[in-house]
Formats: C-alpha cells, structure tokens, sequence
C-alpha cells in the first residue's frame, strides 16, 4: 500500500525536461502486483528499500529483476511489477526527447526494456545513493535538480527536425499522419521513421497511437491521486457518454477500437481499468 506521496514541481528552467518529481513510501505486507500500461515516456525509478521486479510477457529477457533503481520504456505493450516489504524512491516521468538528451544515448536502446540504473549510468546510480541518504522530499527534489542542470550542461540537443517532429506529433495528440509529419520537418517518410525509431525508441506510427491511447487512459479516470492515507480516487471520471463517445473524442473509429488498444497497451478493458483499486503507477 503507497503510505506516502509527495510531488515536487522542478526548477522553472527544467520544465520543459520534467514536469514534475514524484516522491513516495510503499509498504507491502504480501506481494503486490501492478499492471503497468503503456507508453510513449520514460520512466525513471530512484529508489531504496524493497526491490521489484519489471516483467515484459512478451519476452522474459526484456525485464528488469531485484532491483530498486531503473529506468524503462518507451515500452509499446503492458507489462508488470512486483514487489513486497518496504521501500522509497522517487519517480521521474520523461518525455522521449527529455530522457535522449539527459541520457545521452538513443532510444532504440532502451525501447520495451527496463535496466537497472548501475548497469546503464553511472551517474544515475550515485545518484539514487544521495537521495537515500538524505532526510526530506524537499532536499531530494533541490538534489534532482542540481543534477539534472548538470547533466543538461554537458550534453548536446536534440536533431533540430526530429524535435520538431515530436513536437507536431505530441501537439496533435497522435493525430498527425506520417506523411503530412515527414513533409513538415522536409524528410522521406522512410528516414524520419528510421531516425524516429532510434533516437525516440519507437516510430513515430506507434508513438502516435500511444499518444492517443494515454489521452484516453487519463479521460477513463486511471490516472490516480493518492492521499499520504493511502486512499485513492480517480483523478478524472470517464464521463457520462458511454465508451462510444470516449472512442469518438479520443481519435477512434469506434467502440471496439477503443478497446483492442486498451487490451494491447494496458492489458484490459476500459470498464475493467475503471474500476475501483485497478490502478498502475503509470499516467496517462
């Protein structure tokens, strides 16, 4: 059960890397498992006490085992956490061109894997020991900070144009075909999703229907707050319209499209994920 959550807001010079620092304390009696849904960010992991485990179905290799500290994504299917006993961390949540330039290494190399951060930065890992031994969420968040500005010194932008790219395509809400997104940045079709694939970890076809599926995820109310209690609520309500109209505004030629993308990229319906104590640690 998540006892404590706290959010950070970054430094304003950040914010376009990292829109906010999520801090929290669980504590598991018994295992608990997590369906995690998909997506089109990075997801970074700093934490200290109980392990977990990252499971891929699709591939027992791709995941991440015993560890408390990782990084994972983008990943374009669900996959599962476990973990049991006590531990504390906190989460940074990445947009793809955020997490290429921080990292400093393609996507492609990270794309539907989840890696303990020893074994993928050095940094990242004496990093997590700081933020253990330190004694507040405010000293934690002015840590993250201080090392994400230094990181940010020492490495190059983004290719202007793929960028660009991200930036039409997250604008549209996946809504942006690839023809009409290559000749806006003035590439093939094939290069910008040869370039898209290995800088951003996934193509940009793919990226687009995450885009639409996170939209539709948050609208069905998974996205969840959680009180330093530990009650939890959704954070938006589905509305009264039906999965039909959700469909319709979300980008969806119909219902049963709706949910053969929610099976795919989370594992289950929305009627299921929209029921009381279904939750991941994902947003959407």
């Amino acid at each position: 059960m998540l006892t404590e959550a706290v959010i950070g807001l970054p430094d304003p010079r950040l914010r376009r890397y990292v829109d906010r620092y999520l801090g929290y304390r669980e504590q598991a009696a018994g295992p608990v498992v997590r369906r995690e849904a998909a997506g089109a960010f990075v997801v970074l992991i700093l934490g200290w006490g109980a392990p977990l485990d990252v499971t891929d179905p699709r591939a027992a290799e791709r995941g991440a085992h015993a560890t408390n500290a990782f990084l994972a994504g983008p990943f374009d299917a669900w996959c599962a956490t476990r973990t049991a006993g006590e531990g504390a961390g906190v989460q940074v949540l990445l947009t793809a061109p955020a997490a290429r330039r921080l990292l400093g290494l393609p996507l492609g190399e990270l794309a539907n894997r989840a890696v303990p951060v020893d074994r993928l930065a050095g940094w990242l890992a004496r990093l997590r020991d700081e933020l253990a031994g330190l004694p507040d969420w405010a000293g934690r968040f002015a840590r993250l900070d201080a090392a994400l500005a230094a990181r940010l010194a020492v490495t190059g932008p983004v290719d202007a144009r793929l960028l660009r790219a991200w930036r039409l395509l997250d604008g549209s809400g996946g809504g942006l075909g690839v023809a009409a997104l290559a000749e806006e940045v003035g590439w093939s079709r094939r290069h910008l999703a040869v370039r898209f694939r290995r800088e951003f970890g996934l193509p940009p076809k793919t990226v687009a229907r995450l885009l639409r599926f996170q939209r539709a995820y948050a609208m069905v109310g998974h996205t969840l707050v959680t009180a330093p209690t530990g009650d939890t609520h959704p954070a938006v309500a589905p509305g009264g319209g039906g999965w039909a109209e959700l469909a319709a505004r979300c980008g969806y030629y119909d219902q049963s499209h709706l949910i053969r993308e929610f099976r795919e990229f989370a594992g289950a319906t929305p009627a299921a994920l929209a029921r009381p104590g279904s939750h991941s640690s994902n947003p959407g």
